[in-house]
């Protein structure tokens, strides 16, 4: 995880058009929440499990979310049991990195965790984000039930048919699996180490611009 021209390009695709990408897939979200949907018996906790690069940043977004209890950074996906980080950054395990996420669907829609995905990473880079490049740095989304599944197609087709990003979306759909908890120096890293280069100079932009975009969504004590 280093920063370089490449890293730095995409830092500049995020400043463009983040909060423009964010406006267009909020619109396109607006009207997925279904009558059956919302008329359906709402569990007091779910989850959602997504893969946008590098977990230190997803983790970063979702962590300041309101309704979501719990962020967990790991490995999923992949063919080898308790996978180290060092096996997982070798390309050859199947694993992507990932985050666990533990909300309250009542406070937060699955939705609008999807809306929060595709605004903060670039879903149209094959197995690659910026600087980081390889399968475990895959753009993908581990759907828990069929519902899951169906909403995230929906997004992924409607986003392509509007062009909201300039290339093809190219977010995998895999079903959720095992999913292993990373070393614990990777969990809440920004929180723990926001002063060290790669979080100046990646995460805390994209954070910020989180809060900006999302500034009703976001928890109070952020």
């Amino acid at each position: 995880m280093r920063v370089s021209s490449n890293e730095k390009g995409q830092q500049m695709w995020s400043g463009a058009r983040f909060l423009a990408v964010g406006a267009v897939v909020s619109t396109l979200l607006g009207g997925m929440m279904s009558e059956s949907t919302q008329a359906a018996e709402t569990p007091a906790t779910a989850k959602a499990t997504f893969g946008g690069g590098c977990f230190w940043c997803t983790e970063a977004v979702y962590a300041q979310i309101k309704g979501v209890t719990r962020v967990t950074s790991g490995y999923i996906g992949g063919h080898v049991e308790n996978p180290t980080y060092k096996q997982v950054c070798s390309g050859l395990t199947g694993y992507a990195e990932a985050v666990e996420i533990e909300y309250d669907p009542t406070v937060v829609a699955y939705e609008k965790l999807l809306e929060i995905f595709f605004s903060t990473h670039d879903p149209t880079t094959l197995n690659r984000q910026g600087a980081d490049v390889g399968t475990q740095y895959r753009s993908a989304i581990f759907y828990h039930n069929d519902e899951q599944k169906k909403t995230a197609q929906q997004v992924i087709i409607q986003l392509n048919a509007a062009k909201v990003f300039l290339s093809k979306i190219v977010t995998k759909l895999e079903p959720a699996t095992v999913f292993y908890p990373a070393e614990d120096y990777h969990q809440d890293y920004f929180a723990i180490n926001g002063y060290q280069p790669y979080c100046q100079a990646v995460i805390a932009p994209k954070v910020a611009k989180v809060r900006k975009a999302f500034k009703d969504l976001i928890k109070e004590d952020n």
